[in-house]
């Protein structure tokens, strides 16, 4: 995969203002601040097609970026962020569930984690809640850089205990700094593509 062009589409709050064409999605979620939007620009190579914020809880609606016109990235929510009214997470929980239960284009989730921590409980609900919808579901374990090579293995073995990983889940060590781990992630758009082309 060599992503050539990308460009953002449209944000929606509700099913009724996403694409109707028909084109495969992947969806991008995380706590807030775990690295969504850097993530995405080290995919695509873009200093800032997804807005990045030292302060959380920027992204508010699910936004739509074109990829080589061909298929979505679909960057949604942090959630986790304790200065959000309850109301606002409220909506953020209830847009995310409506794309998540009847999105019939969404064919792979990337659920960021960061690499250096534990996953949170909302880590875990979002991971079950996935699942439970049986989304296939790769986790990107971000900020790679700022974690010695001897700590690795330990810390990779706490997040998948945490979540409970299904053993046919994908997880990828990435760093956008250094972009670390961006061949994997191309070559697991590609698997789903081929599928769904």
């Amino acid at each position: 995969m060599e992503i050539k062009n990308s460009e953002f589409v449209t944000s929606a709050v509700d099913l009724a203002g996403l694409p109707d064409d028909g084109r495969v999605e992947f969806m991008f979620c995380g706590r807030s601040n775990v690295g969504k939007s850097s993530f995405i620009n080290m995919l695509t190579n873009r200093k800032s097609l997804a807005r990045t914020s030292s302060n959380p809880g920027k992204t508010q609606t699910l936004n739509f970026f074109l990829i080589n016109n061909d298929f979505y990235f679909v960057d949604v929510p942090g959630y986790g962020y304790a200065r959000v009214s309850k109301s606002i997470k409220a909506t953020f929980g209830k847009m995310i569930e409506e794309y998540v239960k009847n999105r019939e284009n969404l064919k792979m989730v990337f659920l960021l984690v960061d690499f250096r921590h534990k996953p949170t409980e909302d880590d875990v609900l979002m991971y079950n809640f996935l699942k439970y919808y049986h989304h296939p579901v790769t986790i990107i374990a971000t900020k790679s850089d700022k974690i010695k090579n001897s700590e690795r293995a330990k810390c990779k073995q706490i997040i998948k205990e945490t979540l409970n990983l299904d053993e046919n889940d994908r997880f990828i060590i990435t760093s956008s700094e250094k972009k670390e781990g961006i061949g994997l992630v191309y070559s697991t758009l590609d698997e789903i593509l081929n599928i769904y082309r």
